[in-house]
C-alpha cells in the first residue's frame, strides 16, 4: 500500500482547485480503488475551533467533543485524495451518500492526534459507482475514532462491486420529537468552520450552476444538528452513529426530527432517527445512534 504523509495541508483554495479538476475519467469504470493511505502525523485538537463547530451545529459545551466533530479533521485528507492521481474521479459530481462513525474513546481539546485516510471498497449503485474512504484518528498509537464515508460517483454506467445496501435498514415507525431551522446562510457558516466550501452549499446562484434550485445544507451539518438534540448533555465515552443521506435539504428550511428510542440499560442507549421536511413526509436523512456514557 502506498503511503503519503502530509505534514501541512495545502490551502483550501488549492485543495478545491485540485479536487475539482482531478480525475479526468468522469464516467470511468474501475475494478477498485488503488491501495493508498494519506496521513497527517501530528494534529492538535483545537478548543477554539471546536467551540465554533459546536455553536454552528447547535451542540452545547457540556457535550464535549461530539462524535461528528473529528470528521472535520479528516477533510483536508479527503480533498487531497480527490486532488491526487490515484483518485479516478473529480469531487464535483460525487455525492456523499452515507456515513458511519465509531467513537472508541472520548476526545478532548489539546489532544495530540494522528489522522489517517485509507481507500476502501467499491460497490454498485443504480445511479453510479459507490466508493468508500476509511478514516481513522489515533492518540498515542491507539485508535480512538474511525469512520467510513460512502461516496457515489454519478454517471458510471457499469459500476463494480456488490450492490450497496445502506447502513440503516430498519423501517420502524418514528414519532415527531422536535423542529429546527436551517437558515439561508448555514451552508456558508458551516463551510467556514468545516472547510467544505462546495458551491452547492453557499448561495442559490452558485448552487444553480450545478443543477440545484437553491443552496443545500451540508449532510454532515444536518446530521450534527440532529445529534445536538439527541445526545445526553454530557461527554460520551463510546458512540456509534450511521446515517443514509436521502434527499437535499434546500435552504432556508424548517426541518423536523423524528425518533424511536431503543433503551438498552442505564449506561447504554440507542435511537433511530430521521430528519424530515416541515410536513414530515419527506426524509432528508435516516440514522441510527447508540452510545455509552462516561
Amino acid at each position: 500500500m502506498k503511503t503519503i504523509e502530509i505534514t501541512q495541508p495545502a490551502s483550501t483554495a488549492a485543495l478545491y482547485f485540485g479536487a475539482l479538476r482531478g480525475g479526468s475519467k468522469k464516467g470511468a469504470t474501475v475494478p477498485g480503488l488503488p491501495a493508498l493511505t494519506l496521513v497527517r502525523p501530528t494534529l492538535k485538537l483545537d478548543g477554539g475551533h471546536l467551540a465554533q463547530y459546536t455553536k454552528v451545529c447547535g451542540f452545547a459545551p457540556v457535550h464535549g467533543v461530539p462524535p461528528t466533530y473529528p470528521q472535520l479533521l479528516t477533510f483536508p485528507l479527503v480533498m487531497a485524495f480527490f486532488a491526487s492521481d490515484e483518485c479516478p474521479w473529480p469531487a464535483m459530481g460525487t455525492v456523499h451518500l452515507a456515513n458511519r462513525i465509531v467513537q472508541h474513546q472520548s476526545l478532548h481539546p489539546g489532544d495530540t492526534l494522528r489522522v489517517e485516510l485509507c481507500t476502501g471498497a467499491v460497490m454498485a449503485h443504480e445511479k453510479g459507482q459507490i466508493f468508500e474512504l476509511d478514516l481513522k484518528i489515533l492518540r498515542r498509537d491507539e485508535l480512538v475514532w474511525q469512520a467510513t464515508q460512502s461516496l457515489l460517483r454519478l454517471g458510471v454506467k457499469q459500476p463494480a462491486g456488490v450492490a450497496f445496501a445502506g447502513y440503516v435498514r430498519s423501517d420502524a415507525p418514528l414519532s415527531r420529537q422536535a423542529d429546527f431551522s436551517a437558515p439561508a446562510n448555514i451552508g456558508r457558516r458551516y463551510g467556514s468552520v468545516s472547510g467544505d466550501r462546495n458551491p452547492i452549499h453557499l448561495w442559490a446562484l452558485s448552487a444553480r450552476l450545478f443543477g440545484f434550485r437553491r443552496a443545500i445544507a451540508h449532510g454532515m451539518w444536518t446530521q450534527a444538528r440532529a445529534l445536538a438534540a439527541l445526545l445526553p448533555r454530557e461527554p460520551l465515552n463510546q458512540a456509534e452513529v450511521a446515517v443514509d443521506f436521502k434527499t437535499p435539504l434546500f435552504l432556508p428550511a424548517r426541518a423536523t426530527l423524528w425518533t424511536r428510542h431503543q433503551p438498552q440499560n442505564s449506561a447504554n442507549a440507542g435511537v433511530l432517527f430521521e430528519v424530515r421536511n416541515s410536513k414530515g413526509d419527506k426524509p432528508h436523512l435516516r440514522g441510527q445512534l447508540s452510545y455509552q456514557k462516561n
